[in-house]
């Protein structure tokens, strides 16, 4: 497993457990280095939350009996929108730059020049953006489109971006 790069900034650095990937998923949108995939289980999510100095947040009731738990955050909602809220509650989550992670691997992403873009867009895409944005990992390709504004519409209805963030 490839050790995350240090996270630029004074974020949070999480753990997820493998029940709660559109919060992975999330806190990723919002900037924060998340540790999530399926091998993160039990023992082996302790493990990375302690070895990585990272905030572990679980549903996994099992975990909650060890005396030794490394700081957590017990999520108790089944919904997204809802353990987002729990997580703010615990940590601050704001005031990062949106999307500078890739939501798959979690790798800071890097501005491609825009010329690198064109044959891996469609026209349209490459007519309306100026900026593009990859993951040295795995190569996925982001801009800001239309799910951009709709994302950050959401954080803004949950509370964790201020009003004139969407404008």
């Amino acid at each position: 497993m490839r050790e995350p790069e240090a996270d630029a900034g004074d974020g949070r650095r999480f753990a997820v457990d493998r029940m709660m990937g559109r919060l992975a998923r999330w806190l990723r949108v919002l900037g924060h280095d998340v540790a999530y995939g399926p091998h993160l289980v039990g023992r082996t999510l302790v493990a990375c939350a302690r070895r990585e100095d990272r905030l572990l947040l679980t549903r996994d009731t099992h975990l909650l009996r060890d005396p030794h738990l490394p700081p957590h955050v017990f999520i108790t909602s089944d919904d997204f929108r809802a353990q987002l809220r729990e997580v703010a509650a615990a940590v601050p989550l704001g005031g990062r730059a949106l999307l500078r992670r890739c939501l798959e691997c979690n790798r800071l992403l890097e501005e491609v020049p825009r010329e690198r873009a064109r044959d891996r867009v469609p026209p349209f895409v490459w007519a309306t953006n100026e900026r593009f944005l990859t993951c040295p990992s795995c190569g996925r390709l982001y801009w800001p489109a239309t799910h951009y504004a709709h994302m950050r519409q959401e954080l803004t209805t949950l509370g964790l971006l201020p009003e004139s963030a969407t404008s």
